[in-house]
């Protein structure tokens, strides 16, 4: 039977009859006549896809009307890519909030990180022995340490009048690689600290070098995050307290600790962190900060590394999980030192004269803002180096080691 409809012409007697009987059957009796018959038009519901337009036809009960939507041939595959296009932004925006922990954290690279050993380098760090120790966090990883200890300047193989003095350095890496194959270059410097004849520093005791691996590096469990690496931090600290605790005892003969933390890239965010907020033995309080091509923050780095208006990764900074705000952790760090009586840390930045991943102005930044916040701070850029080359260059070895003495030294100085 073909589709029709009644129009409203057929008046309600036409309209009657055709929900009773067939059409046949009306014809057949004579109750539809030429009248009716002219009036009824087949009013069908078509979807019609056809190679040159799109036709959406609608049909309504009292009347059709028809809507044409035309795409010529030549406008279909610009459309069809633009689409495309389109949903790859959106889930490229997608994937930079959702596994951001992945990118910003790259513990397996290069793909052996995580099965070196400090026994594969021992032969290029100059005589300087190191061992792995193991800390545990407050929420239970287990961490690796690597751990070093030399002479200060000046009290080799003299018996001190007073008590010896003893220099902690936390050592928090860059986001990628391990502890291992920095030891050669952190060697260097620990053997430049202890041989220094400058007369600048000269006190009887040892430096110990504490070298933290963040949870998921190395030999470390776990997944890396700004709030795992909190944990890291303050675990580290942790260590070194007990530490000293087992070497001096809590007789009192003992000088106050110097604890002095060092950062390097992404290693300088945890590193004011910890300064800024972190849970600290109440005798072990943070007395420097030395800061290796440090950079903003998260966001600003957003900013640097994709600075065109039509990225969106810029843009996406409210879903950071992830903020390693230096910037905002200075001014903490100066209202937690005023809460609680206590001596403002001293900072020391290192920059990359060649940095080709954090611009000069995020140091220059840092460096303004402790200026107007009252931090004693120092700036040195190392000749000729690009980001990761900073200590592995002989000029910033030697920046890094004058850093850590000046630092010592003005901490005795205070008394």
């Amino acid at each position: 039977m073909p589709l029709i409809t009644v129009s409203r012409r057929a008046g309600p007697i036409g309209r009657a009859l055709w929900r009773q009987r067939p059409l046949k059957s009306l014809q057949r009796s004579g109750a539809i006549t030429r009248r009716y018959w002219a009036s009824i038009r087949p009013s069908p519901v078509i979807l019609d896809i056809h190679p040159r337009m799109l036709l959406v036809a609608k049909s309504q009960s009292h009347g059709g009307s028809k809507r044409c939507i035309h795409i010529p041939n030549v406008l279909l595959p610009p459309a069809f890519f633009g689409g495309l296009l389109v949903a790859l932004w959106i889930w490229k925006c997608m994937m930079l909030v959702v596994f951001q922990n992945k990118i910003i954290y790259m513990p397996g690279l290069p793909p052996n990180a995580r099965s070196e050993r400090i026994a594969d380098y021992a032969r290029l760090c100059g005589g300087l022995e190191w061992r792995e120790e193991r800390t545990v966090t407050a929420d239970g990883k287990d961490l690796a340490l690597a751990v070093a200890t030399v002479p200060l300047p000046g009290g080799k193989g003299k018996q001190p009048a007073a008590p010896a003095t003893h220099v902690y350095i936390l050592y928090f890496q860059g986001n990628a690689s391990s502890l291992p194959p920095r030891l050669p270059d952190l060697s260097w410097v620990l053997r430049a600290v202890s041989d220094s004849k400058t007369g600048s520093l000269l006190v009887s005791g040892q430096l110990t070098f504490v070298g933290l691996s963040y949870r998921g590096y190395w030999t470390s469990r776990g997944r890396p995050s700004e709030n795992g690496l909190r944990l890291d931090a303050e675990a580290g600290v942790q260590w070194i307290a007990k530490h000293h605790e087992r070497m001096c005892g809590n007789d009192g003969h003992s000088s106050t600790p110097i604890l002095l933390v060092w950062g390097q890239s992404i290693g300088c965010g945890v590193a004011t962190n910890l300064a800024a907020s972190g849970r600290l033995p109440a005798d072990m309080p943070i007395k420097g900060l030395i800061l290796e091509t440090p950079f903003l923050s998260i966001r600003a780095m957003l900013e640097t590394l994709y600075p065109q208006k039509w990225l969106p990764y810029k843009y996406l900074w409210p879903f950071l999980r992830n903020h390693m705000d230096s910037w905002a952790n200075l001014g903490l760090i100066v209202e937690a030192s005023k809460l609680k009586g206590g001596d403002l840390p001293s900072i020391y930045i290192i920059e990359a004269e060649r940095d080709e991943l954090v611009p000069v102005e995020h140091g220059r930044a840092l460096y303004q803002r402790c200026v107007e916040l009252g931090l004693p701070v120092e700036k040195a850029t190392v000749p000729v180096a690009y980001h990761s080359e900073a200590i592995a260059r002989g000029e910033g070895k030697r920046l890094v080691a004058d850093a850590i003495l000046q630092l010592t030294k003005r901490c005795l100085n205070k008394g």
